[in-house]
């Protein structure tokens, strides 16, 4: 995996063309040892290829075809392509009428220049951190591969496409950790943006109340340069914050429960990297995470916003789901109008006293995911997809819950079963995580 920088600085230098690079990404697409068929719901192949020839000849002539021009990405399945239907992951819309316009998110991919290498897959209609897709098949994580472990969801093919290098980076959505969770699995880098950060129109919802569009790339540079682009900022350099003298939060309630003891070390390991850098690490209790679950009991916003949405979809075609998704959508049914109020004011509450809670600190520290990436034979039994997807959403879901922009960064070794350490920082406070998050990730040997 490359940073999409250095190959910028190479397309720009004429060391690489873009068509070079489609090309690349195809094969291992196409590669029948990899996992391309697994990842890749629709491959737009001969439109990356005219694309790449295009902007090669720009490059050709002198003329400024962009940065990040012909550079290839991937796009998770949800986002809006004009002239085609957005099937979310699933077989129920897959024939459904075409998208009349590109997603906004991904017109500024465009507008920049990137390469769509076509849609990837994902946990129908993002409702699951697990990525296992019944219909199109589920991508394994990168590790173990021969074990076949679970990519993490719902980004599943996001991850997958830029740790196989089928994409050098790629777009995902995070409703409760849908890019950190397989960034995490996968040993790359997953960003939730605060959700107001990008427009999520044309992007086939889970929860209104809580999704956001980030990116999943190999660095955490790679990561800002793409948030910048979605949230049609200029782009910046991005600075790494001195780590001497951060305050790092630890929360000791509830997210290190049920760590199993590859992720404890690496996250061990990552808390004494950062504090012999100088970040004053403090274990602290937010009493505010101990009322969420509570809060949520009955399904919570992507349970009552997802059955708003596909309540006559499900009335017309409810075999057609994944049915371990039919039945967390249903549960929506039985949260009343009263229930939903209760559930925002309850939301407004525990933000206002989190922010409160959060403010001496630079930013909270937490394992991404408290476990290493199952198997997926063994999530057949759906006692245990249910359990452990519960287990890999618990903490990610917190900083949607709150409002608050995150990233999952990995804290392995070489070698060792991929583990996430996740940042999360203030509301609207993405650049100064950013800043946090590429220290950390240089000290971490990232």
């Amino acid at each position: 995996m490359r940073a999409i920088d250095s190959i910028a600085e190479d397309l720009a230098a004429g060391r690489i063309t873009s068509r070079a690079l489609v090309e690349e990404a195809l094969a291992r697409i196409a590669d029948p040892a990899g996992e391309g068929a697994r990842t890749f719901i629709k491959v737009h192949a001969d439109q990356a290829r005219t694309m790449a020839d295009a902007t090669d000849a720009l490059r050709k002539v002198g003329r400024e075809a962009g940065r990040y021009a012909g550079i290839p990405i991937a796009l998770k399945d949800l986002f809006d392509i004009a002239g085609e239907p957005t099937p979310a992951g699933s077989a129920v819309l897959a024939n459904a009428p075409p998208a009349k316009a590109n997603a906004p998110v991904v017109a500024r991919m465009l507008a920049a220049g990137f390469i769509p290498m076509g849609r990837v897959n994902m946990t129908e209609f993002a409702f699951s951190g697990l990525g296992i897709n019944p219909h199109y098949g589920t991508p394994a994580s990168p590790w173990q591969r021969a074990e076949r472990r679970i990519p993490g969801g719902s980004s599943s093919g996001t991850a997958v496409a830029v740790a196989d290098g089928m994409a050098a980076a790629g777009l995902g959505t995070d409703t409760g950790g849908s890019c950190r969770i397989p960034a995490a699995f996968c040993g790359i880098v997953g960003y939730k943006p605060t959700a107001r950060r990008a427009p999520i129109d044309g992007v086939l919802p889970l929860a209104t109340s809580l999704d956001s569009v980030g990116p999943l790339a190999p660095t955490v540079g790679c990561c800002a340069t793409i948030d910048a682009i979605l949230a049609n900022e200029p782009a910046a350099a991005m600075t790494p914050t001195g780590l001497r003298g951060l305050r790092l939060a630890v929360p000791e309630n509830m997210v290190l429960d049920g760590m199993d003891a590859t992720v404890a070390a690496a996250f061990d390991r990552a808390l004494s990297v950062l504090s012999a850098a100088g970040a004053h690490i403090q274990r602290t209790t937010f009493e505010q995470f101990a009322e969420v679950p509570t809060v949520n009991a009955k399904g919570g916003f992507a349970a009552s916003e997802a059955y708003a949405w596909h309540r006559h979809l499900l009335a017309a075609a409810g075999p057609d789901y994944d049915q371990r998704i039919r039945v967390r959508i249903a549960r929506g049914e039985a949260i009343s109008a009263a229930d939903y109020i209760d559930l925002l004011h309850a939301r407004a509450r525990l933000i206002s006293a989190f922010d409160v809670a959060t403010a001496p600190f630079d930013a909270v520290l937490m394992p991404t995911v408290p476990i290493i990436a199952p198997r997926i034979s063994d999530l057949d039994d759906e006692r245990a997809y249910n359990s452990q997807n519960m287990l890999i959403l618990r903490n990610t879901a917190l900083g949607n819950f709150f409002d608050r922009c995150s990233i999952s960064i990995p804290c392995h070794q070489p070698g060792d079963a991929p583990v996430g350490l996740m940042l999360v920082g203030e509301t609207l406070g993405d650049k100064r995580l950013f800043a946090i998050a590429a220290a950390c990730e240089a000290a971490l040997g990232g």
